[in-house]
């Protein structure tokens, strides 16, 4: 497996039981009180397991999905675990408003991803979250397009927190991205340059990123070394409908 591969599920496409999740995933589930965090959690470890069946080329069937585990680390990053012993393959997770993303990359990278609704940020958000550069990137931007731009830096600093293993422990403002809204576009993604230093991190860090904005969502996947966009993981859309395992998932372009 080489590169990033991603999947987007919709609250929707998740089974209403649980027969498809791990005992150690029930136990935790259990744990939680809050029906949007266990909504979300479900939704997110759904969307994780479905894209790790695709990269690591499982079956299909709920025996299978029971087989894996998203297990969450002392840094609270997830991990893949199957059968009882962590994956080869890194993930990472992200939702949104009834929408989970999970981003898959080989074992050893370290990657972030994120999914953001789109929307205005007040000028105090971005003075304390935002860079001084990237404050004047936002009020140089349209006034039509700052939301969108305000967004996608937030995702992108996000994604890169998750690649850290520190997510919002460290300093915003510790990672600095460069990204255009009219930049290229590849299969659909642009892409993004961090920088990350200071703030308790030792030297600098250099990530390179994708972003892709559809249905008033931004996208980011983030990594130490991603020169191609990531490959879109293509499921069916009902489990019912492979609950046999003898149908895999594919991965294609886009």
């Amino acid at each position: 497996m080489e590169g990033a591969y991603w999947l987007e599920q919709t609250a929707e496409e998740m089974p209403v039981d649980d027969g498809w999740l791990g005992a150690h995933e029930v136990r935790c589930l259990a744990a939680m009180q809050f029906e949007k965090r266990r909504g979300d959690w479900r939704l997110g470890r759904w969307t994780a397991k479905r894209a790790l069946s695709a990269c690591l080329n499982l079956p299909t069937d709920v025996q299978t999905m029971r087989r894996i585990e998203i297990r969450a680390t002392e840094s609270g990053a997830p991990e893949a675990h199957v059968d009882d012993h962590p994956s080869s393959a890194m993930i990472s997770i992200s939702h949104c408003k009834g929408t989970a993303i999970c981003a898959v990359m080989q074992e050893g990278a370290q990657m972030g991803c994120d999914l953001e609704l789109v929307e205005s940020r007040a000028d105090s958000f971005l003075t304390d979250y935002f860079t001084i550069e990237e404050q004047t990137l936002v009020s140089r931007s349209f006034a039509e397009e700052r939301p969108l731009m305000s967004t996608l830096l937030w995702s992108a600093k996000e994604s890169a927190l998750k690649a850290l293993r520190t997510g919002l422990r460290l300093d915003t403002r510790a990672v600095m991205v460069r990204a255009e809204l009219k930049g290229v576009e590849v299969e659909g993604w642009k892409q993004l340059h961090l920088r990350c230093a200071g703030y308790g991190l030792v030297g600098v860090l250099l990530f390179q990123g994708w972003w892709r904005y559809a249905d008033g969502r931004v996208r980011t996947v983030v990594a130490n070394a991603l020169p191609r966009p990531p490959i879109r993981v293509w499921v069916p859309n009902c489990l019912d409908k492979i609950s046999s395992g003898l149908r895999r998932f594919k991965c294609d372009q886009g």
